[in-house]
């Protein structure tokens, strides 16, 4: 099975060497690619002086999360690749991480999604997201009995997907810029009757940095998460605004009965956001609901 390594990178450098060099002595060989969004530091020069043989498309500009990924998923499907790995710039993975994975895909078609245990950059604890989505709280309790367990959700920092999944369900969607595709996409998978998992016996090291939640931060997840909502095809249309918009409005009133004016006004104008991309949300709820590689056409 031909595997394409994806990595979208932004200022990749405090990471290059730990994350390449991890694929690099990988027990299952990969091809990669870095999709760099305009980076600022010496990403470019160090992949071009050090990492010869990886395939680096500078864009100059930064074309979010998805919309990157997506350009080496039409590589993927052009070059008649069996799989694609998503991977975060600042991750790195074990030796026999891919290669068992690789293998759970060949026996397991039914997982759209296989993804390795997520561990902190210190390697001895888990990711604290990865955790909250298992329901585990320490490594000894990982239930490494099982090849598989399924997931209702895991994030895209590692991303094992069959190549005749994006070929059904497309790749990341055009509403979402940065933050919500990956929710957005297992929606979709979902609707499509695949399934999310992970392999307890395999590890992959996620050296992000945990940030308190400001207010702005904190409004632009609830519109994410709003968004995304908005537009999950396993709701009806009817649902899908009742989750969407109509909730935002009920938070805002809400707000206004505790006398809090500003968040109340904050609430209105993520509302308004979502109304004014409601042509773009129903295109693209109709795109989503057929068999197709939407977005890498």
């Amino acid at each position: 099975m031909r595997v394409l390594v994806i990595i979208v990178s932004y200022n990749f450098e405090p990471w290059i060497e730990r994350c390449l060099g991890s694929l690099s002595e990988s027990d299952y060989p990969v091809d990669t690619i870095v999709i760099d969004n305009g980076s600022k530091d010496h990403t470019i020069e160090r992949i071009q002086t050090s990492y010869p043989h990886i395939r680096l498309i500078d864009n100059q500009s930064n074309l979010g999360f998805g919309k990157a990924n997506n350009i080496g998923m039409q590589i993927a499907l052009s070059e008649k690749y069996e799989a694609v790995f998503l991977m975060n710039q600042d991750a790195w993975v074990a030796r026999n991480t891919i290669e068992e994975l690789v293998k759970l895909l060949k026996t397991r078609p039914e997982f759209g999604i296989l993804s390795p245990v997520h561990l902190t950059a210190s390697e001895d604890h888990l990711d604290p997201g990865f955790s909250d989505y298992t329901q585990v709280a320490e490594i000894a309790n990982l239930p490494n009995h099982t090849p598989i367990v399924p997931l209702p959700f895991v994030n895209a920092a590692f991303w094992m997907i069959p190549i005749e999944v994006l070929k059904k369900v497309g790749g990341f969607s055009s509403l979402f810029y940065h933050y919500g595709e990956d929710k957005d996409f297992i929606n979709r998978l979902r609707f499509h009757q695949y399934q999310i998992g992970y392999s307890p016996n395999v590890f992959g090291c996620h050296d992000r940095e945990y940030r308190p939640m400001t207010h702005q931060k904190y409004l632009h997840t609830e519109y994410v998460y709003h968004l995304s909502e908005y537009a999950n095809i396993n709701h009806s249309l009817l649902k899908a605004f009742a989750l969407g918009p109509l909730a935002v409005i009920k938070k805002a009133v809400k707000a206004l009965c505790l006398g809090k004016i500003t968040l109340c006004s904050n609430y209105l104008k993520i509302f308004c956001q979502l109304i004014g991309k409601s042509k773009h949300v129903y295109s693209c709820r109709q795109s989503h609901m057929k068999l197709q590689p939407n977005y890498l056409l």
